[in-house]
């Protein structure tokens, strides 16, 4: 019993002290262009449906948005993520060069700090990659949902249906994996994506009736 006891307080332990932070670098980018694909993606479709019933028209129009929206978060994702690590190595450098220029004092250089901090960098391939991978993957669930149904409110209702059980599992698998509030997490995410393809199909079928 006590043994059992304490390998339960050392995996405690470990959890606790697990750096949930090094997570955040390729999770940012997963979460956020699952979530904007998926919110993109059938916000265009549900757009599209309010002013046409044909399911082709809906196809092209989540099929164009899956591809120019994988690009856009791809090139996107590396801009933002390498502006990021030049401006990290920039600091590391110059931590180094301190090092370097007291290690008559101190007499030596703490190269395990150094290392982290490397290892701490953001990847600028591995964000681009994920964030496009996790986009094509998500775009997948509004297309496959409005492929097979014929009937026009039938399918604007698939779409929103299983647009919402995705929302639901990215928001889940994003809160375990990055140890924050499931509910909550998962809440935000849920509520934000039918807003977003509330607000479009609403202002895409007010457009549309304007006869513009």
């Amino acid at each position: 019993m006590e043994t059992n006891k304490q390998n339960d307080d050392v995996e405690l332990q470990n959890e606790d002290d697990h750096d949930y932070s090094k997570r955040g670098q390729w999770l940012r980018a997963a979460i956020l262009g699952a979530n904007d694909c998926l919110l993109s993606t059938a916000s265009l479709m549900m757009g599209i449906g309010a002013v046409r019933e044909d399911v082709k028209i809906m196809i092209l129009t989540g099929a164009a948005g899956l591809v120019a929206g994988a690009c856009s978060m791809a090139i996107g994702e590396f801009v933002s993520v390498y502006s990021q690590y030049d401006v990290e190595m920039a600091q590391l450098k110059r931590d180094q060069k301190k090092a370097m220029s007291n290690i008559n004092i101190t007499g030596n250089i703490d190269d395990r700090q150094l290392d982290v901090m490397r290892e701490k960098l953001p990847n600028p391939l591995q964000a681009a990659a994920a964030s496009a991978a996790a986009f094509s993957v998500g775009a997948g669930v509004p297309l496959l949902a409005a492929s097979f149904i014929r009937n026009y409110r039938v399918r604007l209702g698939a779409v929103v249906a299983a647009v919402s059980v995705a929302l639901v599992v990215f928001g889940a698998v994003g809160a375990v994996i990055g140890n924050s509030p499931p509910v909550r997490s998962t809440l935000r995410v849920l509520i934000g994506g039918w807003v977003a393809m509330g607000i479009t199909f609403g202002l895409t079928k007010l457009i549309g009736s304007s006869g513009l």
